[in-house]
């Protein structure tokens, strides 16, 4: 039985991996949860932690998983960790958003369009190699896969390797971590914003600066939809 609190967090938790699919900070866990300090999240997160209901992901800032929720507030929402073959490892950075149609033990093979820059822009989508992805982990939708390559979105929790899933998609909202086509030629990852007119492809790093484009040249060619991870 969680606590009133513990409800809270793991609601405010859930919601925002849904939205961004980033961890919030222990800052905005405790004006959320209007905590006085920041002791108190260590210790509803620790608790929820030994229950079973989150867990840390390691050598990673903000990156907490939600594994369960607690059944009032689990309907129409399935948390999925899986394993495409027994050599992968693979984690769920962001949890599906409705129930899967199809067994969690079904893979489906997507095609996997080579690699894409979380950097600078690099080729455009191409290639003819697959990815097994567990069904469970995708959504509605045609989706395809791309190998992440770069360190531009590492605050986002998307690393140089990881495979990102995408739904395809030609229209997204400002905030968004699409897949755009820049110039009909170089595809990258990115949030994307409009200002000013113009298009904004914003980085999750602060080392980059982010790449701003007339509306003409930019072409969104899906949305993130997940993430995975191969450990070696």
């Amino acid at each position: 039985m969680l606590t009133r609190k513990q409800h809270e967090l793991i609601r405010f938790i859930q919601t925002r991996l849904e939205e961004s699919g980033v961890s919030p900070s222990f800052e905005e866990m405790k004006e959320a949860l209007d905590l006085k300090s920041k002791s108190g999240v260590h210790r509803l997160i620790s608790a929820l932690e030994e229950r079973g209901f989150i867990r840390r992901l390691p050598n990673r800032a903000r990156a907490l998983e939600v594994l369960k929720q607690p059944e009032d507030i689990s309907a129409g929402k399935t948390a999925v960790r899986a394993a495409a073959n027994s050599n992968t490892a693979l984690t769920a950075l962001k949890p599906a958003l409705a129930a899967p149609r199809e067994p969690a033990n079904d893979v489906i093979e997507l095609p996997l369009h080579g690699r894409i820059a979380a950097g600078v822009p690099i080729e455009a989508l191409e290639g003819q190699a697959t990815l097994p992805v567990p069904a469970a982990l995708l959504g509605p939708g045609e989706h395809y896969a791309l190998e992440v390559s770069g360190d531009s979105m590492i605050e986002a929790g998307i690393l140089d390797g990881d495979f990102a899933l995408i739904r395809r998609t030609n229209t997204a909202r400002d905030g968004e971590i699409v897949v755009a086509l820049v110039r009909g030629e170089e595809a990258t990852l990115k949030y994307l914003r409009h200002e000013k007119g113009m298009v904004w492809l914003d980085p999750a790093n602060s080392a980059y600066e982010p790449q701003i484009y007339r509306d003409s040249e930019v072409e969104v060619q899906g949305k993130l939809a997940g993430l995975l991870r191969r450990y070696h």
